[in-house]
């Protein structure tokens, strides 16, 4: 929402990582700026964890 950019590896998220590209297309920011969701493979990611690096729960990469 502040207009910042965050990059991070799909290999930290195993249902990003397998999903499609017009799966990753359709996302949506939710929680007033606070998130990202992606409706069509069920994966929600906080802004903070982003921030933080923080991986997916059960993720093979560490943190």
């Amino acid at each position: 929402m502040d207009g910042r950019t965050i990059i991070v590896p799909l290999v930290w998220y195993s249902r990003l990582l397998k999903a499609t590209a017009e799966q990753l297309q359709a996302w949506e920011i939710f929680g007033g700026g606070y998130g990202i969701h992606w409706e069509k493979i069920d994966e929600d990611i906080s802004t903070e964890e982003l921030l933080r690096g923080a991986t997916a729960p059960g993720s093979q990469v560490r943190s």
